[in-house]
């Protein structure tokens, strides 16, 4: 990571930042709360990257170095917090769930930043509370340190749709898949198809941001079909990449301030002072549970399968998409 710069108090503020747009490396004395109302947000560290889409949000340990990176029109709001305020008693980023009520606290509490009133000392009470409460989420991408596996990752970084096994990308790092299988879990924490599931579902995420069409989003990513896509993007996100879309652009009535080239510029509260009013949400062809909002799925990640000599075999694994997958819930996906 590059020249980090120290700034004490993390604030409570909203900020805005256009696609594209980033915050260099700092680092708070206080903890931080990062959550993207609106686009898809990237937390990078020395120890990988972490993914939010508006359903959840980034704790960020005081004296962690971070940086944001901006997918799609992001609304940034921050909720700062001294380093005796640990609710999740937490010393690394995680990623945690946002449902409904915890979502209007975080909006609620960073509208009036400078507002001391008893009221909004209460709120934050509640918002402590929720954090609480909040299941961690696997939504981490770890960034690897051997030459070998780093090479290996970069080359599915540039190129998430590659169905190239485990032995055929060893071939061209110089490294056996039984070292690089070790590696990964030595290193990374991970299978090498669980490893690789995240890094497809973070650019989904990405892509979708980005207002690309879902069907397209699949097939950039690895999965055989949108059906596929669409059934592990809803396992691990709790609503399917249809209604993330939606929750993810910017609506109209919004305040939007962006400096030259794409950087940043902080703002208060949006230009009549109220919360965006409801709107319809459209569907997949997946149906869509609204009390899954929150839900944890467990098994979200692939689970490989071992064969012989314990390597882990890659072909025909149904959730990666790639060959022998489950037959679709809906035949024909509508973006």
């Amino acid at each position: 990571m590059p020249t980090i710069r120290h700034q004490p108090v993390a604030p409570t503020r909203t900020r805005w930042l256009a696609p594209g747009g980033a915050i260099d490396p700092h680092r708070h004395d206080d903890h931080q709360i990062v959550y993207a109302a609106r686009g898809v947000l990237a937390v990078t560290t020395d120890a990988g990257t972490w993914v939010a889409p508006a359903t959840r949000a980034i704790w960020v340990p005081a004296g962690a170095a971070h940086a944001h990176q901006a997918h799609g029109e992001l609304e940034l709001r921050l909720v700062g917090l001294p380093a005796t305020d640990n609710p999740l008693g937490l010393d690394e980023p995680t990623v945690l769930a946002v449902g409904p009520l915890l979502r209007e606290l975080i909006l609620a509490y960073t509208r009036a930043p400078h507002d001391d009133s008893p009221e909004r000392g209460r709120l934050r009470a509640v918002l402590l509370d929720q954090l609480r409460a909040s299941p961690q989420q696997p939504v981490h991408l770890p960034a690897p340190r051997s030459p070998r596996l780093r090479a290996l990752c970069d080359l599915l970084r540039a190129d998430p749709a590659d169905p190239r096994t485990l032995a055929a990308l060893g071939r061209q790092v110089g490294a056996s898949d039984r070292t690089l299988s070790r590696l990964f879990r030595s290193e990374l924490g991970m299978t090498f198809p669980q490893w690789r599931t995240q890094l497809r579902l973070y650019r989904a995420l990405v892509l979708l941001a980005e207002d690309t069409p879902v069907t397209t989003v699949a097939h950039l990513c690895g999965w055989a079909s949108a059906s596929a896509f669409i059934d592990v993007f809803h396992r691990t996100f709790g609503h399917t990449p249809g209604t993330h879309a939606a929750r993810t652009s910017l609506r109209a009535g919004s305040r939007w301030n962006s400096m030259p080239g794409g950087g940043a510029v902080a703002v208060g509260v949006r230009g009549d002072g109220q919360a965006d009013a409801p709107h319809q949400e459209p569907r997949d062809s997946v149906d869509d549970d609204p009390g899954a909002e929150d839900a944890v799925v467990a098994d979200v990640v692939d689970r490989p399968r071992s064969g012989p000599d314990g390597v882990e075999q890659e072909e025909g694994r149904d959730r990666e998409g790639r060959g022998g997958q489950r037959p679709a819930r809906n035949p024909a996906p509508r973006q």
